[in-house]
Protein backbone atom coordinates (compact mmCIF):
# COMPACT_ATOMS: atom_id res chain seq x y z
CA UNK A 1 0.00 0.00 0.00
CA UNK A 2 1.24 3.33 -0.93
CA UNK A 3 0.67 7.13 0.71
CA UNK A 4 1.39 9.91 -1.77
CA UNK A 5 2.51 13.05 -0.28
CA UNK A 6 4.32 16.42 -0.20
CA UNK A 7 7.71 17.36 1.60
CA UNK A 8 6.86 19.60 4.46
CA UNK A 9 7.95 23.85 4.43
CA UNK A 10 11.38 23.48 5.79
CA UNK A 11 14.42 23.62 3.57
CA UNK A 12 15.98 20.53 5.23
CA UNK A 13 14.49 17.44 6.28
CA UNK A 14 13.65 17.13 10.00
CA UNK A 15 11.77 14.80 11.56
CA UNK A 16 9.92 11.45 10.66
CA UNK A 17 7.29 11.04 8.53
CA UNK A 18 4.29 8.65 10.02
CA UNK A 19 1.57 7.50 7.88
CA UNK A 20 -1.23 5.35 9.53
CA UNK A 21 -2.59 2.76 7.41
CA UNK A 22 -6.08 0.94 8.06
CA UNK A 23 -7.88 -1.87 6.36
CA UNK A 24 -11.18 -3.80 6.67
CA UNK A 25 -12.12 -6.65 4.34
CA UNK A 26 -15.25 -7.12 1.93
CA UNK A 27 -17.42 -8.87 2.68
CA UNK A 28 -16.84 -12.21 0.82
CA UNK A 29 -19.32 -15.17 1.76
CA UNK A 30 -18.12 -18.37 3.53
CA UNK A 31 -15.09 -16.76 4.31
CA UNK A 32 -13.36 -18.32 7.46
CA UNK A 33 -14.53 -17.43 10.50
CA UNK A 34 -10.61 -16.93 11.80
CA UNK A 35 -9.93 -15.17 9.33
CA UNK A 36 -8.42 -11.22 9.84
CA UNK A 37 -10.95 -9.11 8.65
CA UNK A 38 -9.10 -5.95 9.86
CA UNK A 39 -5.56 -4.43 10.35
CA UNK A 40 -4.14 -1.31 11.46
CA UNK A 41 -0.25 -0.45 10.63
CA UNK A 42 1.91 2.76 11.21
CA UNK A 43 4.54 3.13 8.90
CA UNK A 44 6.90 5.74 10.05
CA UNK A 45 10.22 6.88 7.82
CA UNK A 46 13.37 7.60 9.12
CA UNK A 47 14.44 10.17 6.56
CA UNK A 48 12.07 12.90 5.35
CA UNK A 49 11.78 14.25 1.93
CA UNK A 50 12.97 17.70 1.49
CA UNK A 51 10.54 20.58 1.02
CA UNK A 52 7.94 20.91 -1.52
CA UNK A 53 9.11 17.27 -2.72
CA UNK A 54 6.60 14.65 -3.99
CA UNK A 55 7.09 11.16 -2.03
CA UNK A 56 5.68 8.30 -2.33
CA UNK A 57 5.67 6.13 1.39
CA UNK A 58 4.90 2.29 0.73
CA UNK A 59 3.96 -0.52 3.12
CA UNK A 60 2.92 -4.21 2.77
CA UNK A 61 0.85 -6.30 5.16
CA UNK A 62 1.02 -9.95 6.00
CA UNK A 63 -1.16 -12.58 6.93
CA UNK A 64 -4.29 -11.30 5.70
CA UNK A 65 -6.77 -13.35 3.43
CA UNK A 66 -6.58 -12.71 -0.23
CA UNK A 67 -9.50 -10.35 -1.52
CA UNK A 68 -11.15 -7.28 -1.65
CA UNK A 69 -9.84 -4.69 1.09
CA UNK A 70 -10.62 -1.05 1.63
CA UNK A 71 -7.71 0.56 2.80
CA UNK A 72 -7.45 3.95 4.05
CA UNK A 73 -4.06 5.84 4.33
CA UNK A 74 -3.52 8.98 6.75
CA UNK A 75 -0.10 11.20 7.49
CA UNK A 76 -0.16 11.30 11.32
CA UNK A 77 3.42 13.39 12.24
CA UNK A 78 1.78 16.90 11.88
CA UNK A 79 3.86 17.84 9.01
CA UNK A 80 1.06 17.41 5.96
CA UNK A 81 0.05 20.27 3.85
CA UNK A 82 -3.31 21.28 3.90
CA UNK A 83 -3.99 20.10 0.73
CA UNK A 84 -3.45 16.27 1.50
CA UNK A 85 -6.44 14.46 2.86
CA UNK A 86 -6.99 10.86 4.32
CA UNK A 87 -6.56 8.72 0.93
CA UNK A 88 -9.12 5.88 0.07
CA UNK A 89 -8.91 3.25 -2.13
CA UNK A 90 -10.08 -0.79 -2.61
CA UNK A 91 -6.98 -2.72 -3.11
CA UNK A 92 -7.20 -6.43 -3.92
CA UNK A 93 -4.63 -8.50 -1.11
CA UNK A 94 -2.15 -10.97 -3.22
CA UNK A 95 1.18 -12.66 -3.13
CA UNK A 96 3.67 -10.12 -3.97
CA UNK A 97 6.69 -11.17 -3.09
CA UNK A 98 8.71 -8.76 -5.89
CA UNK A 99 6.31 -6.07 -5.53
CA UNK A 100 8.01 -3.13 -3.30
CA UNK A 101 5.73 -0.10 -4.39
CA UNK A 102 6.98 3.07 -6.60
CA UNK A 103 10.13 3.62 -8.33
CA UNK A 104 11.50 0.31 -7.69
CA UNK A 105 12.04 -2.93 -9.83
CA UNK A 106 13.36 -5.56 -8.22
CA UNK A 107 14.43 -7.88 -11.07
CA UNK A 108 16.49 -5.23 -12.31
CA UNK A 109 19.07 -5.98 -10.10
CA UNK A 110 19.75 -9.76 -10.47
CA UNK A 111 19.35 -9.01 -14.88
CA UNK A 112 21.67 -6.63 -15.01
CA UNK A 113 24.63 -7.98 -12.40
CA UNK A 114 24.42 -11.31 -14.46
CA UNK A 115 24.65 -9.19 -17.42
CA UNK A 116 27.76 -7.43 -16.10
CA UNK A 117 29.09 -10.72 -15.19
CA UNK A 118 28.76 -12.41 -18.70
CA UNK A 119 30.17 -8.89 -19.88
CA UNK A 120 33.34 -9.09 -17.26
CA UNK A 121 33.71 -12.85 -18.55
CA UNK A 122 33.95 -11.81 -22.82
CA UNK A 123 36.85 -8.90 -21.49
CA UNK A 124 38.55 -10.95 -19.38
CA UNK A 125 39.37 -14.25 -21.87
CA UNK A 126 39.64 -11.72 -24.50
CA UNK A 127 42.72 -10.03 -22.99
CA UNK A 128 43.71 -13.12 -21.52
CA UNK A 129 44.14 -14.47 -25.02
CA UNK A 130 46.58 -11.65 -25.58
CA UNK A 131 48.96 -13.28 -23.46
CA UNK A 132 50.38 -16.70 -22.73
CA UNK A 133 47.77 -18.00 -20.62
CA UNK A 134 45.66 -20.73 -20.28
CA UNK A 135 42.02 -18.25 -21.31
CA UNK A 136 39.92 -21.61 -20.70
CA UNK A 137 40.98 -22.40 -17.06
CA UNK A 138 41.19 -18.67 -16.09
CA UNK A 139 37.92 -17.86 -17.19
CA UNK A 140 36.15 -21.08 -15.85
CA UNK A 141 37.46 -20.34 -12.56
CA UNK A 142 36.41 -16.75 -12.85
CA UNK A 143 33.16 -18.05 -14.15
CA UNK A 144 33.12 -20.60 -10.17
CA UNK A 145 34.43 -17.31 -8.69
CA UNK A 146 31.64 -15.23 -9.52
CA UNK A 147 29.12 -18.28 -8.02
CA UNK A 148 30.69 -17.83 -5.02
CA UNK A 149 31.51 -14.23 -4.65
CA UNK A 150 27.54 -13.66 -5.35
CA UNK A 151 27.61 -16.04 -2.05
CA UNK A 152 29.56 -13.78 0.00
CA UNK A 153 28.11 -10.62 -0.91
CA UNK A 154 24.87 -12.59 0.60
CA UNK A 155 26.82 -13.44 3.85
CA UNK A 156 28.31 -10.20 4.11
CA UNK A 157 24.88 -8.63 4.40
CA UNK A 158 23.51 -10.91 6.82
CA UNK A 159 26.19 -10.29 9.36
CA UNK A 160 26.86 -6.36 8.42
CA UNK A 161 22.53 -6.12 9.23
CA UNK A 162 22.72 -9.16 11.69
CA UNK A 163 19.98 -10.76 9.56
CA UNK A 164 19.17 -14.56 10.36
CA UNK A 165 20.82 -17.23 7.80
CA UNK A 166 16.67 -17.98 7.22
CA UNK A 167 16.33 -14.50 5.40
CA UNK A 168 19.23 -15.50 2.66
CA UNK A 169 17.20 -15.53 -0.51
CA UNK A 170 15.46 -12.14 0.04
CA UNK A 171 18.41 -10.64 1.49
CA UNK A 172 20.58 -7.87 -0.01
CA UNK A 173 24.15 -8.26 -1.19
CA UNK A 174 27.37 -6.19 -0.21
CA UNK A 175 29.97 -5.35 -2.90
CA UNK A 176 32.62 -5.52 -0.82
CA UNK A 177 31.55 -9.64 0.41
CA UNK A 178 31.61 -10.16 -3.49
CA UNK A 179 35.04 -8.66 -4.48
CA UNK A 180 36.13 -10.45 -1.33
CA UNK A 181 35.14 -14.27 -2.29
CA UNK A 182 35.37 -14.09 -6.05
CA UNK A 183 38.92 -11.92 -5.97
CA UNK A 184 40.34 -14.70 -3.22
CA UNK A 185 38.78 -17.56 -5.15
CA UNK A 186 40.57 -16.29 -8.52
CA UNK A 187 44.03 -16.10 -6.50
CA UNK A 188 43.83 -19.66 -5.35
CA UNK A 189 42.83 -20.80 -8.58
CA UNK A 190 45.37 -19.60 -10.90
CA UNK A 191 48.05 -20.60 -7.87
CA UNK A 192 47.12 -23.81 -7.94
CA UNK A 193 46.94 -24.07 -11.56
CA UNK A 194 50.14 -22.77 -12.23
CA UNK A 195 49.21 -19.26 -13.97
CA UNK A 196 50.89 -15.83 -13.35
CA UNK A 197 48.17 -14.37 -10.39
CA UNK A 198 49.09 -10.69 -11.20
CA UNK A 199 49.47 -10.90 -15.06
CA UNK A 200 45.58 -12.79 -14.43
CA UNK A 201 44.28 -10.10 -11.85
CA UNK A 202 45.41 -7.19 -14.40
CA UNK A 203 43.58 -8.19 -16.90
CA UNK A 204 40.55 -9.53 -15.00
CA UNK A 205 40.26 -5.63 -13.70
CA UNK A 206 39.39 -3.99 -17.18
CA UNK A 207 36.11 -6.63 -17.17
CA UNK A 208 35.15 -6.35 -13.51
CA UNK A 209 34.95 -2.61 -13.25
CA UNK A 210 33.18 -2.35 -16.77
CA UNK A 211 30.91 -5.65 -15.21
CA UNK A 212 30.63 -3.03 -12.14
CA UNK A 213 28.92 -0.07 -14.05
CA UNK A 214 26.88 -2.27 -15.70
CA UNK A 215 25.64 -3.92 -12.60
CA UNK A 216 25.50 -1.19 -10.64
CA UNK A 217 22.00 0.83 -11.74
CA UNK A 218 20.26 -2.18 -11.21
CA UNK A 219 21.15 -1.04 -7.42
CA UNK A 220 19.07 2.38 -8.30
CA UNK A 221 16.36 0.37 -10.13
CA UNK A 222 16.12 -1.88 -6.86
CA UNK A 223 16.19 0.10 -4.09
CA UNK A 224 19.12 -0.50 -2.65
CA UNK A 225 22.07 1.52 -1.61
CA UNK A 226 19.97 4.45 -1.75
CA UNK A 227 20.99 8.14 -1.74
CA UNK A 228 19.95 10.83 0.52
CA UNK A 229 17.13 12.70 -0.47
CA UNK A 230 17.99 16.09 -1.92
CA UNK A 231 16.35 19.10 -3.28
CA UNK A 232 18.91 19.36 -5.84
CA UNK A 233 17.96 19.14 -9.36
CA UNK A 234 20.15 16.62 -10.29
CA UNK A 235 18.44 14.57 -7.80
CA UNK A 236 16.38 11.89 -9.49
CA UNK A 237 13.28 9.93 -7.93
CA UNK A 238 13.89 6.67 -6.91
CA UNK A 239 13.45 4.69 -3.57
CA UNK A 240 14.62 2.92 -0.90
CA UNK A 241 11.95 0.07 -0.97
CA UNK A 242 9.95 2.26 1.57
CA UNK A 243 10.29 6.39 0.88
CA UNK A 244 10.15 7.14 -2.79
CA UNK A 245 11.41 10.75 -3.60
CA UNK A 246 13.73 12.90 -5.13
CA UNK A 247 17.49 11.18 -3.73
CA UNK A 248 20.76 11.71 -4.94
CA UNK A 249 21.52 9.07 -7.41
CA UNK A 250 24.75 7.70 -6.00
CA UNK A 251 24.48 4.59 -7.21
CA UNK A 252 24.41 6.09 -11.24
CA UNK A 253 27.40 7.86 -9.73
CA UNK A 254 29.38 4.63 -8.39
CA UNK A 255 28.64 3.82 -11.62
CA UNK A 256 30.31 6.17 -13.66
CA UNK A 257 33.20 5.84 -11.38
CA UNK A 258 33.61 2.11 -12.32
CA UNK A 259 33.28 2.73 -15.84
CA UNK A 260 36.14 5.52 -16.07
CA UNK A 261 38.29 2.86 -13.76
CA UNK A 262 37.74 0.30 -16.29
CA UNK A 263 38.58 2.47 -19.39
CA UNK A 264 41.72 3.89 -17.82
CA UNK A 265 42.84 0.26 -16.47
CA UNK A 266 41.75 -1.32 -20.03
CA UNK A 267 44.62 1.42 -21.81
CA UNK A 268 47.54 0.04 -19.12
CA UNK A 269 47.11 -3.39 -19.85
CA UNK A 270 46.64 -2.54 -23.94
CA UNK A 271 49.10 0.10 -24.20
CA UNK A 272 51.70 -0.16 -20.98
CA UNK A 273 54.86 -2.37 -20.56
CA UNK A 274 53.69 -3.45 -16.95
CA UNK A 275 57.16 -4.30 -14.93
CA UNK A 276 55.18 -5.97 -12.43
CA UNK A 277 52.05 -7.84 -12.67
CA UNK A 278 48.91 -7.23 -10.12
CA UNK A 279 49.87 -3.32 -10.35
CA UNK A 280 46.61 -2.28 -12.29
CA UNK A 281 44.73 -4.60 -9.92
CA UNK A 282 45.56 -2.90 -7.30
CA UNK A 283 45.50 0.70 -8.53
CA UNK A 284 41.83 0.20 -10.13
CA UNK A 285 40.73 -1.34 -6.26
CA UNK A 286 42.40 1.54 -4.72
CA UNK A 287 40.87 3.93 -6.66
CA UNK A 288 37.47 2.42 -6.84
CA UNK A 289 37.37 1.93 -2.66
CA UNK A 290 38.39 5.96 -2.46
CA UNK A 291 35.50 6.48 -4.53
CA UNK A 292 33.03 4.59 -2.76
CA UNK A 293 34.04 6.42 0.42
CA UNK A 294 33.46 9.70 -0.73
CA UNK A 295 30.24 8.71 -2.23
CA UNK A 296 29.12 7.34 1.27
CA UNK A 297 28.40 10.81 2.29
CA UNK A 298 26.02 10.88 0.10
CA UNK A 299 24.30 7.59 0.89
CA UNK A 300 21.65 6.84 3.77
CA UNK A 301 23.88 4.50 5.40
CA UNK A 302 26.55 6.89 5.61
CA UNK A 303 28.88 4.53 7.94
CA UNK A 304 31.30 6.29 10.63
CA UNK A 305 33.50 9.18 9.82
CA UNK A 306 36.23 7.40 11.76
CA UNK A 307 35.97 4.42 9.32
CA UNK A 308 35.67 6.33 5.63
CA UNK A 309 39.45 8.35 6.64
CA UNK A 310 40.94 5.25 7.54
CA UNK A 311 40.00 3.24 4.56
CA UNK A 312 40.40 6.96 2.31
CA UNK A 313 43.95 6.89 3.91
CA UNK A 314 45.15 3.28 3.45
CA UNK A 315 43.90 3.68 -0.55
CA UNK A 316 45.51 6.94 -1.12
CA UNK A 317 48.76 4.52 0.24
CA UNK A 318 47.85 1.76 -1.79
CA UNK A 319 47.88 4.70 -4.86
CA UNK A 320 51.11 6.19 -4.31
CA UNK A 321 52.55 3.23 -3.66
CA UNK A 322 51.32 1.69 -7.06
CA UNK A 323 52.48 4.81 -9.12
CA UNK A 324 55.88 4.76 -7.59
CA UNK A 325 56.43 0.78 -7.63
CA UNK A 326 55.95 0.97 -11.26
CA UNK A 327 58.78 3.70 -11.95
CA UNK A 328 61.20 2.48 -9.94
CA UNK A 329 60.53 -1.12 -11.40
CA UNK A 330 60.35 0.28 -15.12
Amino acid sequence: MTYWGVGGADAEPSHDVAIRFTGSRVEVEGHASTEKVGFDRTLVVKSRPAAGGRFAATTRIQGIASGEWEVSARRIDGGADSSERQQNSVLTARTALLTYGPAVRVWSWPALVAAGAVVALIVQGFLLSRMDANVAAAVAISALSCVLGYIGAKVWYLILHRRPISTFIRAGACIQGFLLVSLGTLVIGGALGGMDVGAVLDATTPGLFLGMAIGRPGCFLAGCCSGRPTRSRWGLFSSDRTLATRRIPVQLYEAAAALLIAGVALAAVLQVDLPVGGLVFLGSIAAYTLVRQGLFLFRVDAHTRRGRLTVSLICCAVLIGVLAASQVLS
